[in-house]
C-alpha cells in the first residue's frame, strides 16, 4: 500500500473554511486563551462546538475582526 505524503495534502489555512483554536492563533496572531474565550462566547455567531473542540469559522471571524474595535 502507497503512503501519501501530508505536505501535499495540506490545505493552506488561508483557504480552510473552519480553523482549531491553534490553527486560528497561529493565523490571528491572537493568543490562545482569548480565542478560545472568544470562541465560547460567541458560539453560533463565528464558532461551533464538535465534541470538545470548538472550530472557529474563519470568514465570519474575520468579518467580527474588521467590524470590532477592540478585543
Amino acid at each position: 500500500m502507497e503512503q501519501t505524503n501530508t505536505s501535499e495534502q495540506a490545505i493552506p489555512l488561508s483557504e480552510k473554511y473552519m480553523l482549531t483554536i491553534r490553527e486560528a492563533c497561529f493565523y490571528f496572531n491572537i493568543g490562545d486563551k482569548k480565542i478560545r474565550r472568544l470562541a465560547e462566547d460567541n458560539l453560533g455567531i463565528f464558532s461551533v462546538r464538535n465534541g470538545n473542540r470548538y472550530l472557529v469559522i474563519r470568514p465570519k471571524f474575520e468579518k467580527f475582526l474588521n467590524e470590532t474595535s477592540t478585543l
